[in-house]
């Protein structure tokens, strides 16, 4: 979430209404075709203040975290009262703010990404009992120091292999003045994966791509990302999707197969998407998108989503639903082993799409900053 500039965007305003493309195909896939359009409407089912993440729950439930600090459960009326507030806790100055959500695979456990009073991106987690949070059991789990108030990051799932994974961004203001992107003694810039379940506050899989390199932080799952604000696993294939957010030029999705070993290098700050950024050298390892659009026209921030796996739009099935946050185009990629083959969108707008939800059926809820949540239904 960066100075104010277009480059600058995640989540425009999450100072947030100005900045968080669409306007080409990706650079390796110039002509790739439009994939079967699928007919979908957004049908609005709640409302909320600021909607900035979600996550399935218990019961076939959808939870919503609201960017200030709470998290609610929607029903049949729209979302019910909080079941967590930490709005004592966290700011929305900058790009601040409750920003990822997740539960583990048996529901037994309840996470939350947000940045504290002093900007620190904390993770907390929760003990689940009967589908009801346990407050009295929360404890935190990783905090990593922020020197700006913008690339936090801030993204958090749990893969295939029940490992927690967490997306940070370089830490912030512009151009990686730091080089986190590259520095491997860093959480900043990094995907991470760590197992919360296997110690206090969390211990680290034996199969990290670092484990044995003194010269790396061993949570460490892939590197060189700019600000990473949504990723997420195909439910279908185990398949990594991470919507990088760009500086000036390129907006990027990355994919890594359900096999990677991790250790990936996406690039930055070297690269911007395909393209050297300020005279960077490509290095030998990066691993180039396999989607990228500049910014010729309306889009300033790509909003990463899910691969469709429900059943309502049958032709949407295994396509990758994703957004921009200021061209709120619902776009869609059709791939092949991590191949883009169609790229196409679902003639709706989503606004200020700032996340996605994909529910424990497989359908896909569109979040937009500005209050609505609204699912992808079949025309």
């Amino acid at each position: 979430m960066k100075v104010r500039t277009r480059s600058s965007a995640i989540i425009g305003t999450l100072c947030l209404v100005a900045s968080l493309a669409l306007t080409t195909a990706s650079a390796d896939e110039p002509s790739a075709p439009r994939p079967a359009a699928a007919k979908a409407v957004l049908k609005k089912v709640a409302t909320a203040q600021n909607p900035s993440a979600g996550a399935a729950g218990p019961g076939g439930t959808v939870w919503i975290a609201e960017r200030a600090g709470k998290v609610r459960v929607l029903g049949d009326e729209g979302l019910g009262a909080p079941v967590i507030d930490i709005s004592g806790e966290t700011t929305t100055n900058g790009e601040r703010g409750l920003l990822g959500i997740a539960f583990d695979k048996e529901f037994a456990h309840f996470y939350i990404s947000f940045t504290n009073l002093q900007g620190t991106s904390t993770v907390d987690e929760f003990a689940v009992r009967d589908g009801k949070i346990q407050p009295d059991t929360r404890r935190t789990v990783l905090t990593q120091t922020q020197p700006y108030a913008n690339h936090n990051g801030g993204d958090i799932k749990f893969g295939p292999d029940g490992y927690l994974y967490i997306a940070f961004g370089d830490g912030g203001s512009a151009g990686d003045p730091h080089g986190n992107g590259q520095n491997l003694n860093t959480l900043l810039g990094k995907l991470l994966r760590i197992d919360p379940s296997g110690g206090k506050p969390y211990t680290i899989p034996p199969g990290n791509p670092f484990v044995d390199d003194p010269n790396a932080k061993n949570e460490i799952w892939a590197y060189g990302l700019r600000n990473p604000w949504r990723f997420s696993f195909d439910a279908g294939t185990g398949d990594l999707l991470i919507a990088d957010v760009g500086q000036s030029a390129w907006e990027e999705i990355d994919w890594a197969p359900a096999s990677s070993k991790g250790g990936e290098n996406y690039g930055w700050s070297q690269m911007e998407g395909s393209h050297p950024f300020r005279g960077g050298t490509e290095p030998a390892n990066h691993v180039r998108p396999i989607h990228e659009y500049d910014r010729s026209g309306r889009g300033c921030s790509v909003t990463g989503g899910y691969v469709y796996r429900g059943e309502a739009i049958p032709d949407l099935k295994g396509q990758y639903v994703f957004s921009d946050y200021c061209d709120g185009t619902i776009r869609t990629l059709q791939m092949e082993n991590g191949k883009v083959t169609g790229v196409g969108d679902l003639g709706v707008d989503g606004g200020r799409v700032v996340s996605f939800v994909q529910g424990g059926d497989g359908e896909l809820y569109v979040l937009d900053l500005r209050g609505s949540v609204s699912r992808i239904d079949p025309a």
